[in-house]
């Protein structure tokens, strides 16, 4: 199957097209045709290595985190999907390639497409509406009246908290450019934050969430506008101890631990807790949000949709940051 494969970890390495063996399908797998897959800044962090440390990926390997496709075989012991049906997930940690023709997915981790939405549509959601799910609901258990701030909100992920965020009956404040003020707002934010013109640290106070994608000085600064007892959750790091165990190797965990010592102390000294979170695939989860999809209380972000044959084009315009949304490429 034609297929786009990393050859080797480096920020000047290449995405290489070529020809990989189809995939072998286990008892409990699901044989999906890809249909689409989203593009994920996650994809270039892959690529370039960032995450050698806790994804080990060995060269050669496929790249790609989302897909929307039809299934086309199913596992011996499979009983929840059949050849035919139209699907969507996040696959496995340890199983990624999505920018390929095929993929094993366990059934475990897929869900049935939402009818309402397109290939491309749908595969533009499986991580970042989990990454939300997991965040807003699974650990932060957001309550009607709670208030919630979400960095990047023209963002891949951002688009979609603010949406699940306003569902579950939370005040939503964002942060984006000037010239998305008005696009998040329309997505359901009650307060819009201009960074260009704004520090956020000034204008918001005493929240019960932080939603941080962007790390760095934001996330330093993002200790201090929560509440006593309150929550900021990272999702571009550092890892935290907790991460060791979600990928089940107690011997990163006094790595994980140095790396994140700083924040965690700054946060501890505030009152306040830092949780780093490396979304997972769940297709039980991902079932709760085609619900949710097909009611029109989530809409999918598309920016841009890209042929496969220009995914290379696509990655390298996820990695400018411009993207509203999320980029998706399609494949015959």
């Amino acid at each position: 199957m034609k297929a786009y494969i990393v050859d080797k970890y480096g920020k000047n390495s290449s995405l290489r097209a070529g020809e990989v063996p189809d995939p072998v399908v286990g008892d409990r797998d699901v044989l999906v045709e890809i249909h689409a897959s989203g593009v994920n800044p996650l994809d270039a962090k892959i690529k370039d290595g960032e995450f050698k440390l806790v994804l080990p990926y060995k060269p050669p390997f496929v790249l790609g985190n989302d897909l929307a496709g039809v299934v086309v075989q199913v596992g011996r012991t499979v009983r929840r999907f059949a050849p035919g049906d139209e699907v969507y997930a996040r696959p496995d940690k340890d199983r990624i390639g999505t920018f390929a023709q095929l993929i094993a997915v366990s059934e475990d981790d897929l869900a049935i497409k939402p009818a309402s939405l397109s290939m491309a549509e749908a595969a533009s959601l499986p991580l970042v509406a989990l990454t939300a799910w997991q965040a807003l609901v699974e650990k932060a258990n957001v309550q009607p009246g709670q208030k919630v701030l979400v960095h990047a909100g023209s963002g891949g992920v951002g688009s979609i908290a603010i949406q699940l965020a306003k569902h579950l009956g939370a005040y939503v404040a964002t942060t984006t450019s000037t010239n998305n003020v008005d696009w998040v707002r329309d997505l359901g934010a009650d307060l819009v934050i201009d960074y260009r013109t704004q520090d956020f640290a000034t204008v918001v106070r005493s929240y019960d969430m932080v939603l941080d994608s962007l790390g760095g000085e934001t996330l330093q600064k993002s200790l201090q506008v929560v509440r006593p007892g309150g929550l900021v959750i990272g999702l571009g790091g550092p890892p935290d101890p907790a991460f060791a165990r979600q990928l089940g190797k107690p011997l990163l965990r006094p790595v994980l631990a140095l790396l994140s010592h700083k924040i965690r102390s700054k946060a501890r000294r505030s009152n306040v807790t830092y949780s780093f979170l490396f979304m997972r695939a769940d297709g039980a989860q991902l079932s709760e949000i085609t619900a949710l999809v097909d009611a029109g209380t989530i809409r999918p972000i598309v920016d841009r949709v890209f042929d496969f044959a220009d995914t290379v084009a696509a990655l390298d315009y996820v990695g400018t940051g411009r993207a509203k949304g999320k980029v998706v490429v399609t494949i015959p």
